[in-house]
């Protein structure tokens, strides 16, 4: 498989920033339809993620992002293949990964992308080795 992240992501990512609030991030999900915002900083670099999951949980809508978001972010170079970012996702148990260049954030792969891949039939399926016809002769 010759598909790299980069081919997949989402290039438009919307961000916020740590001192934002929760309200903030709620209404950005609703009018923007998604479930996941990374948390920069001033440089773009990445902070935090803040997911739906996250803001379920009873939470002032005047709380701090920086109180609620996950520190612990799983990344993915642009230039890593499909199926790294896959396994990453599946032994995390994670719907998104943030798609960095040199600690910035450029992109957002999320399970969803992967499964339009697979829609899509953008996919070669590897055929099973074939039994060799020699005869193994044993001496």
């Amino acid at each position: 498989m010759n598909i790299k992240v980069k081919d997949l992501m989402v290039k438009s990512v919307i961000t916020t920033l740590p001192h934002k609030t929760v309200g903030h991030s709620q209404s950005i999900m609703a009018r923007n339809k998604i479930k996941s915002i990374p948390v920069v900083n001033s440089e773009m670099e990445l902070e935090g993620i803040i997911t739906s999951s996250d803001i379920l949980k009873d939470f002032s809508e005047n709380t701090p992002l920086s109180h609620v978001m996950s520190k612990k972010v799983y990344t993915v170079p642009a230039y890593s293949d499909v199926h790294i970012a896959a396994r990453i996702m599946r032994n995390h148990k994670i719907n998104h990964l943030i798609v960095t260049d040199e600690k910035k954030v450029v992109g957002v792969l999320s399970a969803h992308d992967l499964l339009r891949l697979v829609e899509d039939h953008r996919f070669v399926m590897k055929n099973p080795p074939t039994p060799s016809k020699k005869k193994k002769s044993r001496v």
